[in-house]
């Protein structure tokens, strides 16, 4: 059995705007260009990959508008952050300047301990207060 507890991590998803993607998730929430592609690279379409300088994680945003239109992110297609401390007023503000949008939760569990956001293609963003803690999520403890 392979050990998966440390494995980086990449959530692909498609885009119908790789610019508003791309100024959500590096002018608004943060993150760091790791890499990019124009439609000249195998699969033939433009990409940019995003993630938190030095962490083990990574979003794949892939320019392509026709799988986009047909995506339909549901309420519970969430990308939750475990921060350990609420949000900034200043940091939200920021993620809505580069078009998030601050929505309610379909579960109000992330609104008594978090702020959800929803970005250009409709995909949900939580920025939990909570530390993540494996044992107490399992049962473990």
């Amino acid at each position: 059995m392979h050990d998966l507890s440390s494995a980086p991590l990449r959530i692909a998803r498609p885009t119908g705007d790789l610019g508003a993607a791309e100024r959500f998730w590096v002018d608004g929430v943060g993150l760091e260009v790791q890499w990019r592609t124009d439609a000249s690279a195998e699969g033939g379409h433009r990409l940019t990959m995003v993630g938190p300088a030095g962490g083990s994680w990574h979003l794949e945003l892939v320019d392509d508008p026709q799988c986009a239109a047909e995506a339909h992110p549901t309420d519970e297609d969430l990308l939750v952050v475990y921060l350990g401390e609420p949000a900034s007023d200043a940091w939200i503000s920021r993620i809505e300047s580069a078009g998030g949008v601050r929505v309610a939760a379909r579960n109000p569990y992330w609104d008594t301990l978090g702020v959800t956001l929803r970005d250009p293609d409709g995909y949900l963003f939580v920025l939990c207060c909570r530390d993540w803690d494996p044992a107490e999520r399992t049962g473990a403890r």
